[in-house]
């Protein structure tokens, strides 16, 4: 196909943050939605794009062109069934965002809704790169808009200056581990193709040089994640940030990571990943554990629902560990471990769509109170039914409820690694208790059951300020209609979503060396 399509969705916001930077600054109400219309195009032609993908038909919407002639270096992009869904998720939350924010932010409109669009650009840009330059350069555009929107539009109580600079530092430090890697990966290769290196082996002849590659490549990964113990910056982050930049935080930057680990780390050292398989498998069930162990110790809304993320992601990295813990590609060994993938993929898109829809909750809730203290609230679901309801659908879908979005990939995940590594997989379960336990428990119970105090409530909620009704405004709710409809759709019928990732997943797992 010769129309650019790829090319709009990345660039059309970059296009919106230059305008959005030049419309006078008093003029926010034009600033607010001229940001949100901009967004809708590269959700829109995302959509389009889905429904041209031809499934089984490996990478397609490929574009090329040379960029950097003297390092060889191409601007070179593409779309397969693992990067589709990815984009779409992208596409929609930073439309959501944007939107949900036209309502709430109202310092500094000008610089936010530029930048969050320069955000977008960096983020889908990574999910399409397919040299190794190119996706570095994505990869790095999203470490400053994020950045700033901590540190600037964060509450001052919870030291955004400070959560800012962790998570700068942290993804620093990854970034730099990656890009010596793949300096050496480019060195032993001679190509910055992302499609290519695989079959030229880098860095077959130099073990020692391979193996560090691979650790730094994994580092720069792993941060991003947040795999346990390189997650410390993320309950800060989250804690700070605006609503808009912990949805974004939570439904798209640490997906980053994960595609980093199935379109680069694994297919450029599979024999590596396999050798430490049972290592990272081990790091997984941390994650899981302990994730879900300090979510039920915490008291704060939005640092329990960011551990959570730590938690789930860590099912993502099981199902990537299960399928990179052997290269046997018989029959029934290669559908347990494109199950396992599958459900790894699936596990960054339903936690998008979930954990977003958390932490826009929490937004509702913190917009009327000014606090997220568990304790603070009970018997909320008397006062706020419509929000009580959403937010009892989408804890539901968290845990893993069957019927809702998040059972599908644990499902398909479990059933992957119970056939390749059933110790970890049985292991692993502990943490689907857990995450029950601090759903049901610390959210459900203290937030909305018990006995509704009007006198507690009267003191919390900012009648002064919060013009709307009390319970769910209606912009709150279109924000979230999106998600919900996607939790349901998926958790009912995975089929349009999975056609797309299998075929993909294994593909991949079929041609690794």
């Amino acid at each position: 196909m010769s129309f650019p399509i790829v090319s709009l969705i990345i660039f059309i916001p970059l296009i919106g943050a230059i305008i959005v930077a030049l419309i006078p600054r008093d003029r926010e109400r034009e600033i607010k939605w001229f940001a949100v219309i901009v967004s809708l195009i590269p959700l829109l032609l995302s959509i389009v794009m889905w429904s041209l993908f031809e499934v089984g038909g490996g990478m397609q919407f490929m574009e090329e062109a040379s960029w950097i002639p003297t390092l060889d270096v191409y601007y070179r992009v593409g779309v397969d069934g693992i990067s589709v869904p990815l984009i779409f998720l992208t596409t929609l939350l930073t439309t959501l965002c944007l939107f949900y924010s036209a309502y709430t932010i109202k310092v500094r409109v000008k610089e936010f809704f530029s930048l969050f669009l320069l955000l977008a650009m960096g983020m889908i840009g990574v999910f399409v790169a397919l040299d190794l330059v190119l996706f570095y350069f994505f990869w790095e555009i999203g470490l400053v808009p994020m950045f700033l929107l901590i540190g600037i539009w964060g509450q001052p109580k919870d030291r955004p200056q400070y959560s800012a600079i962790k998570f700068f530092l942290y993804t620093l430090v990854g970034s730099v581990a990656m890009l010596l890697a793949f300096i050496g990966v480019y060195l032993t290769t001679g190509t910055w193709n992302i499609l290519e290196i695989p079959a030229a082996g880098p860095l077959a002849n130099n073990p020692g040089l391979a193996i560090a590659a691979f650790w730094g490549i994994f580092l720069a990964f792993a941060i991003k994640v947040p795999m346990w113990p390189f997650h410390t910056w993320l309950p800060d982050a989250h804690t700070a940030a605006p609503t808009a930049g912990s949805v974004i935080l939570a439904g798209v930057l640490l997906k980053l990571g994960g595609y980093g680990f199935i379109r680069i780390l694994l297919p450029f050292f599979p024999v590596l990943f396999k050798q430490f398989a049972p290592f990272i498998g081990i790091i997984a069930l941390i994650s899981m554990i302990y994730g879900a162990l300090v979510s039920m110790a915490q008291w704060d809304l939005k640092r329990l629902i960011a551990y959570s993320s730590v938690s789930h992601m860590g099912y993502f990295t099981l199902g990537l560990v299960a399928a990179a813990a052997t290269l046997e590609t018989a029959g029934p060994v290669l559908d347990s471990r494109a199950s396992a993938l599958d459900g790894a993929v699936l596990q960054m898109f339903n936690h998008g769509i979930i954990t977003g829809g958390l932490f826009f909750l929490v937004g509702v809730i913190y917009e009327r109170t000014h606090t997220r203290d568990l304790k603070a609230f009970g018997g909320l679901s008397a006062k706020l039914p419509v929000f009580y309801g959403v937010m009892l659908l989408t804890g539901l879908a968290s845990l893993g409820l069957p019927g809702l979005a998040g059972f599908i990939s644990e499902l398909l995940v479990f059933r992957g690694a119970f056939a390749i590594m059933p110790i970890y997989a049985i292991i692993g379960i502990i943490a689907i208790v857990l995450t029950a336990a601090y759903i049901l428990w610390k959210i459900i119970q203290y937030v909305f059951l018990g006995e509704f105090s009007e006198e507690k409530w009267s003191t919390i909620f900012d009648r002064e300020h919060w013009h709307f009704s009390v319970d769910m405004a209606r912009f709150e709710v279109i924000t979230l209609v999106p998600l919900i409809f996607f939790m349901l759709l998926v958790g009912i019928w995975p089929a349009p979503i999975l056609n797309v990732i299998n075929t993909a997943t294994t593909a991949l797992l079929s041609n690794l060396l």
